[in-house]
């Protein structure tokens, strides 16, 4: 389509194309498999798209979660000349198969018990799959991995910003799935344009004083989570929302205790695993739209979350050196702006800690993408409003 059946106008990108166009090989031999890595905001869904159109053949298409499930089918219906009973939805809402079919990760895992059978794998061998899209494939669970082995006779798209896996399963991905097909540095398209300028902010924060003598005492782990619990961050994100007047904000985290006691001191909505799907896309529209300015996550906000408008992202906490994490959630603000503005993402630390420790490991991949961390006291942070985001 060259436009949307909302009205605005479409088109792919060259790199887009060129990704679509690098996995397809003209529908050689040479081609039909492998991975496509862009960075978060870039557009990965569209490469997708521009993928099946290639190959025009009926396509299975894996998530993370239900919301994934419904932007991607919006985004299919919106897009492409595909009416809605080409698109179905294999979720725990309802189960329907058609041309394209798109499931999560967990859905095709799921069985009663441990040792029961997965009962929603007959799916990948009942229909004639001619296209396999795998949405964030870094996260492919072992099991999926498995099963995938099946599929060498099946086209295979992979599709991530981050092609790094703490358990160093990369290479099982390129395995299974295929070579990396295509893949552009994340500064490259920042200076095109097709992703948001951001500014990355380490803020340092001491130990709460009556914590010093827990913290001592810990193990390695539970020094983390005393470190990484820290309440005096709920002080310092209080100052960073001021400095932020108007903006669309967002708070991740790792740990739901800290969230719940951070929801009731900033008064703001949180959405956590256990939140209902509905609930889920009524607090996402909100904070869409304006009506919901601040908005607190947990890991859930890591991955397949469409949030164009924020701007701002303030992780108070994380799952331990996890780069690939880092890099999710930094690509949660990396959607262009309307006004053309930057993003700004913080990083709250304890001072001094294994919480800072795993900070710097967090932090290499996108280094090495060529982003740099400025490193700030709390107690140094500006009290006037900033001018780096509108």
């Amino acid at each position: 389509r060259t436009e949307t059946r909302s009205g605005r106008p479409f088109g792919l990108r060259a790199y887009q194309e060129g990704a679509a166009r690098a996995f397809h090989a003209g529908g050689t031999v040479l081609g039909g498999s492998g991975v496509v890595v862009l960075p978060c905001g870039a557009g990965k869904t569209i490469v997708g798209m521009a993928v099946m159109n290639l190959v025009g053949t009926k396509t299975l298409i894996l998530t993370t979660n239900t919301v994934a499930v419904r932007q991607w089918r919006e985004e299919l219906l919106d897009k492409t000349e595909l009416r809605p009973e080409d698109v179905a939805e294999y979720t725990g809402d309802e189960k329907h198969v058609a041309p394209v079919t798109i499931t999560t990760y967990q859905m095709l895992t799921w069985r009663r018990s441990r040792t029961d059978a997965f009962e929603h794998f007959a799916l990948f061998g009942r229909e004639n799959w001619g296209l396999v899209v795998y949405d964030e494939v870094h996260l492919l669970p072992a099991p999926v991995f498995r099963v995938t082995a099946d599929l060498q006779a099946r086209r295979r798209l992979g599709l991530t910003a981050t092609l790094v896996r703490e358990d160093k399963k990369e290479d099982e991905v390129f395995c299974l799935i295929g070579p990396k097909r295509y893949d552009v540095p994340w500064k490259v398209l920042e200076s095109q344009g097709f992703i948001a300028a951001a500014r990355c902010v380490e803020v340092r924060v001491p130990l709460e004083h009556q914590l010093r003598e827990r913290y001592a005492a810990a193990d390695a782990r539970e020094k983390f989570r005393v470190a990484s619990e820290n309440p005096a961050k709920f002080g310092v994100i209080d100052r960073l929302v001021a400095l932020h007047p108007g903006c669309h904000v967002l708070v991740i985290g790792q740990y739901i205790e800290q969230l719940h006691a951070l929801q009731r001191h900033l008064g703001a909505p949180l959405i956590t695993g256990k939140t209902p799907t509905v609930e889920r896309e009524r607090l996402y529209a909100g904070f869409k739209s304006g009506a919901v300015p601040l908005l607190i996550v947990s890991k859930v906000g890591n991955f397949a979350i469409d949030l164009p408008d924020a701007n701002v992202a303030i992780q108070i906490s994380g799952t331990f050196g996890s780069r690939q994490e880092e890099a999710q959630r930094l690509g949660r603000i990396l959607r262009p702006k309307s006004d053309g503005g930057a993003a700004v993402f913080y990083s709250i630390v304890t001072l001094g800690s294994r919480d800072q420790d795993f900070a710097q490991r967090r932090q290499l991949f996108l280094t090495e993408q060529g982003y740099t961390y400025e490193i700030v006291e709390a107690q140094s942070l500006p009290t006037a409003p900033s001018p780096t985001a509108r």
